[in-house]
């Protein structure tokens, strides 16, 4: 069974080569298709061709830059918990999810089943900065019934997971 972009919750099979050459981008995603190509022991062409049909399956989606936040004057990273209101929940979920995933502090949002409804990853100067986004931001929306703010001392990511969108 393939995938399309449009359908995520199908599965694409990948051939050992093919498997190989998402490891190699997830690496290091400015690789060359030359430099793919020796690393993967074939011809350009033929990466070239592999990782067109990646991109067009749908398994690889895009490329990105890792940005370091510190260095844009975002020193403190937060992962803050989000639970809605019972009341009218679906336009509560769509309407918090719109409104907060713009705003330039937030780097990622989570939907989830369980204790918390959201969770937001942010980056922001300082703690009071965190503390002003949370309230303007978090608490200060109808929907929202309760917030838990938890600071990141330091994490670990091993790789870019695609939206489910």
């Amino acid at each position: 069974m393939t995938s399309t972009p449009n359908d995520r919750r199908s599965t694409t099979q990948l051939d050992e080569l093919d498997l190989r050459l998402v490891e190699l981008l997830r690496a290091d995603g400015r690789m060359s298709n030359s430099q793919l190509a020796a690393a993967l022991g074939v011809a350009p062409s033929t990466a070239h061709v592999r990782l067109r049909s990646l991109q067009e399956r749908g398994v690889i989606d895009g490329f990105a830059a890792s940005v370091d936040q510190a260095r844009l004057g975002r020193t403190l990273q937060a992962l803050v918990g989000v639970t809605l209101r019972h009341g009218s929940r679906q336009a509560s979920i769509t309407g918090f999810a719109e409104t907060i995933r713009d705003l330039p502090e937030v780097l990622q949002v989570f939907f989830l089943g369980g204790v918390d409804d959201y969770i937001i990853h942010v980056a922001v100067p300082d703690s009071s900065a965190l503390r002003r986004f949370v309230v303007e931001n978090i608490s200060a929306n109808p929907g929202v019934a309760s917030t838990r703010t938890s600071v990141v001392f330091d994490y670990h990511r091993n790789g870019v997971a695609a939206s489910f969108r």
